[in-house]
């Protein structure tokens, strides 16, 4: 079902946002994509930000 969408994709694992100015933050272990974005996906979501904001991988 997630494979087959033709305008998004699907990442698995967790990824984090980074820390905003108000010292909060998006995590989650999967994210749907808008494939126009899907380059600039990994910039600002990524596994290297979760251990940034204090979580453990």
């Amino acid at each position: 079902m997630l494979t087959n969408c033709s305008t998004h994709t699907v990442k698995l694992g967790k990824k984090c946002t980074k820390l905003a100015s108000d010292n909060t933050y998006e995590k989650s272990y999967v994210w749907i994509i808008n494939k126009g974005n899907i380059e600039t996906f990994d910039n600002k979501i990524n596994k290297e930000n979760c251990a940034n904001n204090g979580e453990k991988l």
